[in-house]
């Protein structure tokens, strides 16, 4: 949803597709770990910025957390649907290397599964860590590295997970997945965690929570359980380095 050039054509292409698949109640696997991520947020006050909010659904956690925010994604499609379902008190159409916010703005600033979509993960973190309170923080969802580096060898739910050619590295990930009567076209870029946290350090940001949560299996979330055996999510918190 959610950088430049070539991700944006395409999140732009799907939109639509991505409303459908992100707003069908229980299918996805974000409402197999919705309660999870309220935890990790916690309650709180003051001012979020939820960067690649797509159909806006983190945005609405995060108000329902406490927070006042601003939900930004480059797709206007998006946005508008963030705002037709009163998702944030505010909304702009921008990237995440070029947030149109004065310094030291935010108290919070979600990055939810939008790193894998951005092709200058370096130059996003640096700009958000710029759009950042002092003792602002950081909370980054993504794929988990491994994840996109192999694959389960069938549906049951103690198929092995074989990886295929290498974790290290770089590399562009496409991919269709097809659901009770909905297809959603997926792409992105796949780095490994050192990737990630090199970017942080270099934007003067420093992890303070590690998490690979599990699915909550209820409400007819069986298809979730092999992700019981691995993590299909990595959480990050960060907080600005001192000066």
């Amino acid at each position: 949803m959610k950088g430049t050039g070539e991700d944006r054509k395409h999140w732009s292409q799907v939109a639509a597709e991505w409303v459908a698949w992100a707003r069908k109640p229980n299918h996805d696997a974000f409402w197999a770990y919705r309660a999870a991520l309220v935890a990790f947020i916690g309650r709180g006050t003051g001012k979020a910025l939820d960067v690649g909010c797509g159909e806006g659904r983190v945005a609405r956690t995060l108000t329902g957390c406490g927070y006042q925010v601003t939900a930004i994604d480059p797709v206007t499609a998006l946005v508008e649907a963030a705002a037709q379902a009163q998702s944030a008190c505010d909304y702009a159409v921008a990237v995440a290397t070029a947030l149109p916010f004065a310094n030291a703005r935010f108290d919070l600033v979600m990055a939810y599964n939008v790193l894998m979509d951005v092709e200058d993960v370096p130059a996003a973190l640096q700009e958000i860590r710029r759009v950042m309170r002092p003792r602002g923080r950081l909370i980054i969802s993504i794929v988990h590295p491994l994840v996109d580096r192999g694959r389960f060898v069938n549906r049951e739910t103690h198929s092995p997970f074989v990886l295929e050619g290498t974790y290290f590295g770089r590399q562009r990930f496409e991919g269709v997945e097809e659901r009770d009567g909905l297809r959603m076209h997926f792409a992105g870029w796949s780095q490994p965690l050192e990737a990630y946290a090199t970017a942080l350090e270099g934007a003067g940001l420093a992890i303070t929570s590690l998490r690979e949560p599990l699915p909550d299996l209820d409400h007819g979330r069986n298809h979730m359980a092999r992700w019981t055996r691995m993590p299909l999510f990595l959480w990050l918190k960060a907080r600005p380095l001192a000066c």
